[in-house]
């Protein structure tokens, strides 16, 4: 018998999707050790809203006195970058 024939003669069966069917199907699974496979939910943290990433090519004593400050008053450097935009915004 050659590998590609020997699942011609099998015909596909409805199942049963009762309630009554699934949990004693599920029943039987578990009784038997086979897990249950419903997606969890994903582990880990909660996303951050601010999630856009900026890449500035900025020159190196810019970016260090970045850090600096940012570090300085206890924010990261994102939050100092909100904080100038907001500032020149509201002054342009």
């Amino acid at each position: 018998m050659s590998g590609s024939n020997r699942l011609a003669g099998l015909k596909a069966r409805p199942k049963g999707t009762t309630v009554e069917e699934v949990r004693r199907v599920d029943e039987v699974g578990e009784a038997r050790g086979f897990l249950d496979r419903t997606p969890r939910k994903k582990p880990g943290r909660k996303p951050s809203p601010r999630t856009h990433q900026l890449h500035p090519k900025v020159f190196p004593e810019v970016g260090e006195a970045i850090a600096e400050e940012a570090e300085n008053l206890g924010i990261t450097q994102g939050q100092l970058i909100e904080q100038m935009w907001e500032i020149y915004r509201t002054t342009r």
